[in-house]
């Protein structure tokens, strides 16, 4: 897999019709209603099906109900696969809340050092949230693959838990390519943030870029890397 070519193309791929780009910042405007934000969802999961496909441009805004129904599917997919990492940050918060409500009782005269119990107290917040970073860091390109998994197979929600043909799809892709495409990944990322940072400072307008152009250019470009690091399981001439 040429990682220089699925970046290049998935960088270029939102640009082919920016009417649906900012559609899709309008669905993220309004994504506190829900209905919006699984609509984001669902069209993400459509422009996989559609790459995966061989289209080239971006799917239309159409058969809403189908795309409202494949943004459900998507968000429980991140929400399963998130599961131990928000039972981790929970219990990470929850320990905390109830030391710190704790300790507000103790005795000053007979309580141990304060620093000692607030150290205890953040290093378990700390381990805790940290295990959470680290298998989030590792599922997520587990998670990717199982979602072009479930895109292959016409939005069956199963597809995406099969561990067994999913790993059996990173060996095909290989690895080291899936890490490499991953770290490249997170650097794009990065860097689409820190550049919707900076615009954000610009008053009203910056918003306005980041919502409707910033946020779904990544939205976009993340979906099509998918379905490329999907693909690329299943032939050698690998060109985007």
């Amino acid at each position: 897999m040429d990682i220089g070519d699925v970046i290049s193309d998935s960088m270029r791929y939102p640009s082919t019709n920016w009417k649906n780009v900012i559609i899709l910042g309008l669905l993220f405007m309004f994504s506190f209603l829900i209905v919006p934000l699984f609509l984001l969802y669902g069209y993400v999961f459509r422009v996989i099906k559609a790459s995966l496909a061989g289209i080239e441009g971006l799917p239309d805004f159409e058969e809403w109900g189908e795309m409202l129904v494949d943004g459900i599917k998507m968000f429980l997919v991140h929400i399963i696969y998130m599961l131990p990492a928000m039972i981790l940050v929970i219990y990470s918060i929850f320990t905390v809340s109830m030391a710190l409500y704790s300790f507000s009782y103790l005795n000053p005269t007979t309580a141990l050092n304060p620093t000692i119990i607030y150290s205890l107290i953040g290093g378990s917040a700390a381990l805790g949230m940290g295990c959470a970073l680290i298998y989030s860091l590792i599922i997520y390109p587990i998670m990717a693959v199982g979602i072009g998994n479930m895109a292959f197979y016409n939005g069956d929600l199963g597809s995406a838990f099969k561990i067994g043909d999913i790993l059996s799809i990173i060996s095909k892709i290989g690895w080291v390519d899936m890490i490499i495409w991953y770290v490249v990944i997170i650097i794009v990322i990065i860097t689409i943030f820190v550049a919707g940072t900076i615009i954000s400072m610009i008053p009203l307008l910056g918003w306005l870029l980041i919502t409707l152009i910033v946020y779904p250019y990544l939205y976009l470009f993340l979906g099509r890397s998918v379905a490329w690091l999907y693909a690329s399981a299943f032939t050698e001439e690998y060109e985007p």
